[in-house]
Protein backbone atom coordinates (compact mmCIF):
# COMPACT_ATOMS: atom_id res chain seq x y z
CA UNK A 1 0.00 0.00 0.00
CA UNK A 2 1.21 3.73 -0.58
CA UNK A 3 0.67 6.08 1.79
CA UNK A 4 0.06 9.78 0.58
CA UNK A 5 2.02 12.90 2.22
CA UNK A 6 1.64 16.27 2.11
CA UNK A 7 4.80 18.45 3.48
CA UNK A 8 4.75 21.86 4.41
CA UNK A 9 7.93 23.81 4.94
CA UNK A 10 8.94 27.81 4.29
CA UNK A 11 12.56 27.03 3.53
CA UNK A 12 13.11 25.34 0.62
CA UNK A 13 16.27 23.53 1.29
CA UNK A 14 14.61 21.68 4.29
CA UNK A 15 11.50 21.04 2.13
CA UNK A 16 13.36 18.86 -0.57
CA UNK A 17 14.59 17.42 1.58
CA UNK A 18 12.14 15.95 3.10
CA UNK A 19 10.64 15.22 -0.35
CA UNK A 20 13.41 13.43 -1.48
CA UNK A 21 13.89 11.19 1.49
CA UNK A 22 10.10 10.29 1.31
CA UNK A 23 10.49 10.19 -2.71
CA UNK A 24 12.93 7.10 -2.05
CA UNK A 25 10.59 4.95 -0.07
CA UNK A 26 8.56 2.86 -2.18
CA UNK A 27 5.25 2.77 0.05
CA UNK A 28 5.46 6.89 0.71
CA UNK A 29 3.48 8.87 -2.39
CA UNK A 30 4.16 12.34 -1.78
CA UNK A 31 1.01 14.44 -3.21
CA UNK A 32 2.19 18.26 -2.17
CA UNK A 33 4.81 19.88 -1.27
CA UNK A 34 4.53 23.29 -0.95
CA UNK A 35 5.44 26.28 1.43
CA UNK A 36 1.69 27.74 2.29
CA UNK A 37 -0.19 26.00 4.37
CA UNK A 38 -3.33 27.69 3.54
CA UNK A 39 -3.46 25.74 0.28
CA UNK A 40 -3.33 22.57 2.43
CA UNK A 41 -7.02 22.32 4.01
CA UNK A 42 -8.23 23.37 -0.21
CA UNK A 43 -5.97 20.12 -1.36
CA UNK A 44 -7.08 17.67 1.26
CA UNK A 45 -10.75 18.18 0.38
CA UNK A 46 -10.07 18.27 -3.29
CA UNK A 47 -7.42 15.30 -3.64
CA UNK A 48 -7.54 11.30 -3.02
CA UNK A 49 -7.33 10.14 0.48
CA UNK A 50 -4.29 11.91 2.78
CA UNK A 51 -2.85 10.25 5.52
CA UNK A 52 -0.06 11.79 6.57
CA UNK A 53 0.77 15.55 6.83
CA UNK A 54 4.15 17.10 7.74
CA UNK A 55 4.81 20.88 8.56
CA UNK A 56 6.48 22.95 10.23
CA UNK A 57 5.43 25.34 13.43
CA UNK A 58 6.79 28.79 12.21
CA UNK A 59 5.32 29.58 9.04
CA UNK A 60 3.51 32.42 6.78
CA UNK A 61 -0.11 32.84 6.75
CA UNK A 62 -1.10 30.25 9.26
CA UNK A 63 1.22 28.68 11.71
CA UNK A 64 1.74 24.70 12.38
CA UNK A 65 -0.43 24.86 15.58
CA UNK A 66 -3.55 26.49 13.42
CA UNK A 67 -2.99 24.12 10.68
CA UNK A 68 -3.51 20.71 12.90
CA UNK A 69 -6.01 21.57 14.99
CA UNK A 70 -8.08 22.78 10.98
CA UNK A 71 -7.03 19.10 9.98
CA UNK A 72 -7.94 16.92 12.84
CA UNK A 73 -11.51 18.85 13.40
CA UNK A 74 -12.01 18.16 9.50
CA UNK A 75 -10.10 15.00 9.37
CA UNK A 76 -9.20 13.66 12.47
CA UNK A 77 -8.44 10.13 10.37
CA UNK A 78 -5.02 11.78 9.64
CA UNK A 79 -2.21 12.05 10.44
CA UNK A 80 0.02 15.06 11.68
CA UNK A 81 3.48 15.38 12.29
CA UNK A 82 5.35 18.20 13.37
CA UNK A 83 9.49 18.26 12.65
CA UNK A 84 10.87 21.96 13.37
CA UNK A 85 13.34 23.85 15.33
CA UNK A 86 11.65 24.82 18.33
CA UNK A 87 11.25 23.26 21.74
CA UNK A 88 9.18 25.79 23.23
CA UNK A 89 7.28 23.63 25.69
CA UNK A 90 3.89 26.41 25.32
CA UNK A 91 3.90 25.25 21.96
CA UNK A 92 4.33 21.88 22.15
CA UNK A 93 1.19 21.75 24.95
CA UNK A 94 -0.73 23.40 22.49
CA UNK A 95 0.33 20.84 19.50
CA UNK A 96 -0.79 18.26 21.97
CA UNK A 97 -3.78 19.62 23.19
CA UNK A 98 -4.83 19.67 19.26
CA UNK A 99 -4.07 16.00 18.46
CA UNK A 100 -0.65 16.01 17.06
CA UNK A 101 0.32 12.32 16.73
CA UNK A 102 3.97 13.15 16.72
CA UNK A 103 7.21 15.50 17.10
CA UNK A 104 10.37 15.65 16.15
CA UNK A 105 13.31 18.16 16.11
CA UNK A 106 14.99 19.47 12.62
CA UNK A 107 18.26 18.01 13.67
CA UNK A 108 16.64 14.71 14.12
CA UNK A 109 18.61 11.94 11.80
CA UNK A 110 16.52 10.29 8.81
CA UNK A 111 16.09 7.03 10.49
CA UNK A 112 14.31 8.71 13.49
CA UNK A 113 12.10 10.68 10.98
CA UNK A 114 10.97 7.82 8.72
CA UNK A 115 10.63 5.19 11.62
CA UNK A 116 8.62 8.04 12.87
CA UNK A 117 6.73 8.35 10.13
CA UNK A 118 5.96 4.00 10.01
CA UNK A 119 4.70 4.44 13.44
CA UNK A 120 2.36 7.67 12.64
CA UNK A 121 0.39 5.76 9.69
CA UNK A 122 0.14 2.66 12.15
CA UNK A 123 -1.58 3.97 14.60
CA UNK A 124 1.07 4.79 17.12
CA UNK A 125 2.32 8.14 18.08
CA UNK A 126 6.01 9.53 18.53
CA UNK A 127 7.43 12.60 20.04
CA UNK A 128 11.20 13.33 20.51
CA UNK A 129 12.42 12.47 23.66
CA UNK A 130 14.08 15.66 24.24
CA UNK A 131 10.79 17.60 23.54
CA UNK A 132 9.08 15.77 25.75
CA UNK A 133 12.19 15.85 28.35
CA UNK A 134 12.21 19.78 27.93
CA UNK A 135 8.05 19.43 28.33
CA UNK A 136 8.20 17.31 31.41
CA UNK A 137 10.53 19.88 33.14
CA UNK A 138 8.71 22.68 32.05
CA UNK A 139 5.14 21.28 34.00
CA UNK A 140 6.41 22.84 37.67
CA UNK A 141 6.59 26.36 36.11
CA UNK A 142 3.60 25.99 34.18
CA UNK A 143 1.55 24.54 37.66
CA UNK A 144 3.23 27.73 39.58
CA UNK A 145 2.21 29.94 37.12
CA UNK A 146 -1.69 28.69 37.90
CA UNK A 147 -1.60 28.47 41.19
CA UNK A 148 0.33 32.08 41.40
CA UNK A 149 -0.68 34.17 38.26
CA UNK A 150 0.75 36.57 37.08
CA UNK A 151 -0.11 40.11 35.84
CA UNK A 152 0.14 41.94 32.77
CA UNK A 153 2.84 43.76 34.25
CA UNK A 154 4.86 41.00 36.07
CA UNK A 155 4.84 39.43 32.77
CA UNK A 156 6.50 42.60 30.94
CA UNK A 157 9.37 42.79 33.33
CA UNK A 158 9.92 38.91 33.13
CA UNK A 159 9.75 39.31 28.98
CA UNK A 160 12.69 42.21 29.85
CA UNK A 161 14.60 40.34 32.53
CA UNK A 162 14.96 37.57 29.75
CA UNK A 163 16.37 40.03 26.86
CA UNK A 164 18.39 40.90 29.29
CA UNK A 165 17.90 44.18 30.32
CA UNK A 166 19.19 46.65 32.73
CA UNK A 167 17.29 47.89 36.33
CA UNK A 168 17.43 51.05 34.11
CA UNK A 169 16.64 50.20 31.41
CA UNK A 170 13.63 48.31 32.03
CA UNK A 171 12.24 51.45 34.16
CA UNK A 172 12.56 53.94 31.60
CA UNK A 173 11.01 50.96 29.34
CA UNK A 174 7.48 50.69 31.02
CA UNK A 175 7.64 54.36 33.08
CA UNK A 176 8.62 53.05 36.51
CA UNK A 177 11.45 53.23 38.89
CA UNK A 178 14.01 51.67 39.77
CA UNK A 179 12.64 50.74 42.97
CA UNK A 180 9.54 49.22 41.47
CA UNK A 181 11.57 47.28 38.79
CA UNK A 182 13.47 45.36 41.41
CA UNK A 183 10.07 44.72 43.62
CA UNK A 184 8.77 43.03 41.19
CA UNK A 185 11.73 40.90 40.58
CA UNK A 186 11.78 39.85 44.14
CA UNK A 187 7.97 38.95 43.46
CA UNK A 188 8.69 37.47 40.69
CA UNK A 189 11.22 35.07 41.91
CA UNK A 190 9.22 34.08 44.65
CA UNK A 191 6.65 33.40 42.73
CA UNK A 192 7.95 31.47 40.57
CA UNK A 193 10.43 29.55 42.50
CA UNK A 194 13.32 31.02 40.79
CA UNK A 195 16.78 31.90 42.67
CA UNK A 196 18.13 34.16 40.19
CA UNK A 197 17.65 36.31 36.99
CA UNK A 198 18.96 33.19 34.95
CA UNK A 199 16.21 30.87 36.25
CA UNK A 200 13.62 33.61 35.66
CA UNK A 201 14.77 33.72 32.29
CA UNK A 202 14.41 29.69 32.19
CA UNK A 203 10.56 30.56 32.41
CA UNK A 204 10.15 32.84 30.54
CA UNK A 205 11.74 30.33 27.80
CA UNK A 206 9.30 27.84 29.37
CA UNK A 207 6.24 30.40 29.28
CA UNK A 208 6.69 31.41 26.13
CA UNK A 209 7.21 35.24 26.68
CA UNK A 210 10.67 35.35 24.66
Amino acid sequence: MKYNIIIIDDHKMFLDGLVSICAAEPHLNVVLATSSPKSVLPFIEDSTDVHLVISDISMPEMDGIELNKAIKKKHPQIKTLIVSMHNNPKKFDDLRKGGIDGYLQKNAPKSELLSTISKLLHGETYFAEEVLSHYKSSMFTTQKVKDEQLSLREEEVLTLIAKEYTTQEIADQLYISKHTVETYRKNLMLKLGAKNLAGLTKHAVYLGLV
